[in-house]
């Protein structure tokens, strides 16, 4: 069996508790939106107008149909942090990650709250690498990717039993884009607009948008 050199099982060197979560706009203006669009794999660009100064993200996530949805620089370069909102993600509670946000495979995460969010991007670190499911405080699945943060060094009958009860937590969890297309979000060649650890990028314009404009 082959051994993968010590380096390769440590690629997942995170900022100190990376804030997770966009700061709230304190006026009004736009938010500039990722919307799903299955069954393809491209994404729309989507604008929501604030009518209204927000009091709390939740009840702006809850009226659109919104999670947060963030990227983190995973191999301690730069320590850069992406936000964005996910629309149509089916998401209502608890947060998905994945260390294998192509191309770059940074960490990507989505989720209701930042509490579910760190706890996910900590098991990433934890396992140096994985897709994880979290809900009300507790990992519920989990597959270890430690080999570069994108494979795993289990035989593949394990990795397939851990595959159906992350797939089957994945769904229950309402999100309806595979956890595939998921690591797709942040690959910055695919239209319309995707999230980077450098922030929102527009395809093919690749021109750099933040989350609020006022």
């Amino acid at each position: 069996r082959y051994q993968y050199p010590k380096p390769a099982y440590q690629t997942v060197s995170l900022p100190k508790k990376p804030k997770l979560v966009p700061a709230l706009p304190k006026s009004l203006g736009k938010l500039n939106c990722i919307r799903t669009a299955l069954p393809v794999i491209e994404t729309l660009h989507r604008i929501i107008e604030l009518t209204e100064v927000p009091n709390s993200w939740e009840s702006v996530l809850e009226e659109h149909d919104l999670c947060y949805l963030t990227v983190v620089e995973r191999y301690g370069k730069n320590g850069g942090v992406g936000y964005s909102l996910l629309q149509n993600f089916g998401l209502k509670s608890g947060a998905v990650a994945s260390s294998v946000g192509h191309d770059a495979h940074n960490i990507i995460i989505a989720g209701t709250n930042e509490a579910d969010m760190t706890l996910a991007l900590e098991e990433i670190k934890r396992s140096q690498g994985a897709v994880v499911v979290v809900k009300e405080g507790n990992v519920i699945a989990k597959v270890e990717l430690p080999i570069a943060g994108l494979l795993s060094d289990k035989r593949a009958t394990v990795v397939a039993k851990e595959s159906t009860i992350l797939k089957k937590a994945w769904t229950e969890m309402g999100c309806t884009l595979p956890y595939m297309g998921f690591n797709l979000l942040p690959l910055s060649v695919i239209p319309e607009i995707r999230l980077t650890d450098k922030g929102l990028v527009t395809v093919p314009e690749m021109e750099l948008l933040p989350l609020f404009e006022a």
